[in-house]
């Protein structure tokens, strides 16, 4: 078996993308599991910024990862916590990929400590940026 997963982009505009997921774990988790493909979102774009973040969890911590050679944390929900944290406030650019070599500018998924009937709701918004 696996997780049972949504990914729905709510919205796709010239500047931001906001996307939800979910996930009800089986217990089996998820490593690094694509999330946001930068190349799938209209406009071009190459990498996207975490502008804001609204999640829920419970049960199991998700960290989200920007994709390239070694993935880097970006941002970690914790087990069993819920919130909402705005990184573009007052103009900022919020969160951006520092990754290094092999950078692709894509999100991945991994969750920390899952057992069955653990679950998350995230939700995105994110800035997009074209080099």
């Amino acid at each position: 078996m696996a997780d049972a997963v949504t990914s729905t982009t709510l919205y796709d505009g010239p500047q931001m993308a906001v996307m939800h997921f979910t996930n009800v774990s089986d217990g089996t988790g998820e490593a690094a599991v694509l999330k946001v493909d930068v190349s799938a979102l209209t406009a071009p774009c190459d990498e996207v910024a975490l502008a804001k973040i609204e999640y829920a969890t419970s049960g199991m911590a998700v960290d989200i990862l920007c994709d390239a050679t070694t993935d880097t944390l970006l941002w970690t929900c914790p087990a069993d916590h819920s919130g909402t944290h705005d990184f573009a406030c007052h103009g900022a650019p919020g969160l951006k990929n520092n990754s290094g070599a092999g950078k692709t500018g894509d999100l991945r998924f991994t969750t920390r400590g899952h057992t069955a009937g653990d679950t998350y709701a995230i939700t995105l918004w994110l800035r997009k940026k074209s080099t």
